[in-house]
C-alpha cells in the first residue's frame, strides 16, 4: 500500500502545517475515514483519503495559512476548529464540561470510536484530555449496556426455529445472522472496544481477543442452512460468549442451562448474566434506568435520529 494514512497525515502536518502556525494549537487525525481507524489499504485511496489534518485553536475567527494543494501525490485538506464547537458539532454536547449517564446513551459507538482512535500530533490546548474523556464508557454504563445486549440475545435465539418450523428458512436464517452480530456486539462490550461502522465490523471482531477462537464459531450459524443446525451453532456460539464472560471475571461465574420456552421443541441456552451484572450498579442514575426495561444505548434508534444536533433529543428517553 505504501504509505499509510495516519503516517500521511503526521507527516502532512510536520513538513508543512506546522511550520506555518504561529498560535497555540492542537492537531490530530481523527473523526471520518478508514484511516483514522488503522484499516485503510490500497482501495482506500480511490476516494476522500487526503493527507489531513484537524486543527484546533483558540479563536474561531482566526485566519488559517494556506498550504498546498498537494503532498506526496494526494490532495490536502486543513480542517480548523475549536475544541468546543468541534465536538459539539460531533456530538451534540461538549464533553470538556464533563458526560452525563443519559449523554453516554445518545452516541453511536461507531462516533465514540472515531473521536478517540487516530492520533494526536500536537497538543497545546488540551485535545487528548478530552479523548480520554471518551475512550471508554463509566463502569455502571458498561455493565448497563451488556445487560441490554445479552437481552438482545436471549428472548431471540427461539425464534430462528419458530421462523424454520413454518418452512420460512430464509426468515430463520435472517434471525440467525442477527444473533451472530448481537454477540459479536457483547464481546467488543465485554473486551471495552467501541466497534466501528459495518464496513471493518467483522475486520475488528478478528483483532478481538476472543475473536480467532469465535469466528468459526459464529460463522457455524451463517453456513447453516437449516434451522435445526442453526439451532446448535447458536447454542454453542451462546455458550462460547457465556465463556468468555465468565473467564474475564466481568461477574461472579454464571451457570448455564438448556431452556425451552413455553415447552416448545426449540432449545436455547440461558445464563442469567443480566441480574449478575445489575447486582453491581451502583450509579443512582444508571441504576434507575437499569430498573426499566434495558432498551440499551443509541443503537436502536440512531437510524432516526442521526443528526449529532438531533441527538439531545434522545437523552430524554432515559431522564
Amino acid at each position: 500500500m505504501g504509505i499509510s494514512g495516519v503516517e500521511l497525515c503526521r507527516r502532512f502536518y510536520a513538513e508543512v502545517v506546522h511550520p506555518l502556525i504561529d498560535v497555540p494549537h492542537s492537531a490530530a487525525l481523527i473523526g471520518r475515514g478508514s484511516e483514522v481507524l488503522g484499516y485503510d489499504d490500497a482501495m482506500s485511496a480511490d476516494h476522500n483519503c487526503e493527507a489531513r489534518v484537524v486543527l484546533f485553536v483558540e479563536d474561531a475567527a482566526w485566519t488559517p495559512p494556506e498550504v498546498p494543494g498537494e503532498f506526496l501525490g494526494r490532495t490536502t485538506l486543513l480542517e480548523v476548529h475549536t475544541l468546543e464547537g468541534f465536538f459539539r458539532q460531533q456530538l451534540g454536547f461538549d464533553p470538556s464540561a464533563g458526560l452525563r449517564v443519559e449523554d453516554w446513551f445518545t452516541v453511536p459507538e461507531h462516533s465514540l470510536l472515531m473521536l478517540t482512535a487516530g492520533e494526536v500530533f500536537h497538543d497545546d490546548l488540551g485535545l487528548q484530555a478530552v479523548r480520554d474523556r471518551l475512550a471508554y464508557y463509566p463502569d455502571d454504563v458498561w455493565r448497563y449496556l451488556m445487560i441490554a445486549a445479552w437481552w438482545r440475545v436471549h428472548p431471540e435465539t427461539n425464534l430462528a426455529g419458530r421462523a424454520g418450523y413454518v418452512g420460512d428458512e430464509l426468515g430463520s436464517a435472517l434471525i440467525g445472522a442477527e444473533l451472530v452480530e448481537n454477540l459479536m456486539r457483547l464481546c467488543f462490550l465485554m473486551e471495552r472496544r467501541y466497534p466501528p461502522y459495518a464496513k471493518w465490523f467483522g475486520t475488528a471482531f478478528a483483532r478481538l481477543d476472543c475473536g480467532p477462537a469465535l469466528e468459526p464459531v459464529l460463522r457455524s450459524v451463517l453456513r447453516a442452512d437449516n434451522w435445526h443446525d442453526r439451532e446448535k451453532a447458536l447454542m454453542a456460539g451462546y455458550e462460547a460468549v457465556a465463556g468468555v464472560h465468565n473467564r474475564l471475571g466481568i461477574t461472579p461465574p454464571v451457570e448455564l442451562g438448556l431452556e425451552q420456552m413455553w415447552g416448545r421443541p426449540f432449545k436455547t441456552v440461558w445464563g442469567d448474566f443480566p441480574k449478575a451484572l445489575s447486582a453491581q450498579i451502583t450509579d443512582p442514575a444508571v441504576r434507575a434506568i437499569a430498573d426499566r426495561w434495558p432498551v440499551g444505548g443509541i443503537q436502536r434508534v440512531r437510524d432516526v435520529l442521526w443528526k449529532p444536533a438531533d441527538r439531545q433529543k434522545i437523552a430524554t428517553f432515559f431522564a
